[in-house]
Order: C-alpha cells, then structure tokens, then sequence
C-alpha cells in the first residue's frame, strides 16, 4: 500500500521560515513535490523534484523555496523561507508511485498540512 505522510507545518510571522517534510513509502517513486490550496482558489504546483536532482519551481516561490530528496529514504523537503501571507495554503505532498496492477506510474497524495503566515 502507498502512502504518503507529511509534517512541519504550523503558524509562522511574515518573514518566518518553515521546513515541510513528506515520506513516502509502498513503491519505486519518480517526480515527487507539492501542491498548495488557498480558501476560494484552485490547486497550484509550488515544486516538483525527480530522481536525478532536477527541479521546478512556481514563480511566486523562486528564490524563497527550496525543495531536497532523500533518495533512499523516499523522503522530500521543501524548506520555505521569507514567508508571505500570501504563502498560507493546505499544501499537499504529491509522488508519482508505480502501479502494479495498472502497470504505469500514477500520483498519490498526502494528507495535507496546514501552513498560516500572518501579517
């Protein structure tokens, strides 16, 4: 079974610094990252990391964000630093997972976690 667990969030001052961690495990895993939803807006990609290191970022977080992986472990960071309120989110924790019985890669999630950044 495949599952996704993810930590670190909290209530932090603008200009604060958070480090989310999300562990993975059941599978052979390719691209993992994050998504973020605010209240009344639509799910964004904040980052995305493979296998061998590459990396994406949203604009909104270049520069402030920084997303690791821990190969072995299966386990991917992303360290947040000068947070903004418009930072505040449930921010998922996303990983391409193979399938045995469909035979493909699919995506799976973690369960969220929650991140304030007051003003």
């Amino acid at each position: 079974q495949v599952q996704l667990v993810e930590s670190g969030g909290g209530l932090v001052q603008a200009g604060g610094s958070l480090r989310l961690s999300c562990a993975a495990s059941g599978s052979i895993f390719s691209a993992m990252g994050w998504y973020r939803q605010a209240p009344g807006k639509q799910r964004q990609l904040v980052a995305s990391i493979i296998g061998g290191g590459s990396t994406n970022y949203a604009d909104s977080v270049k520069g402030r964000f920084t997303i690791s992986r821990d190969n072995a472990k299966n386990t991917v960071y992303l360290q947040m630093n000068s947070l903004k309120p418009e930072d505040t989110a449930v921010y998922y924790c996303f990983a391409l997972g193979w399938n045995t019985t469909a035979k493909i890669f699919e995506n799976y999630w973690g369960q969220g976690t929650q991140v304030t950044v007051s003003s």
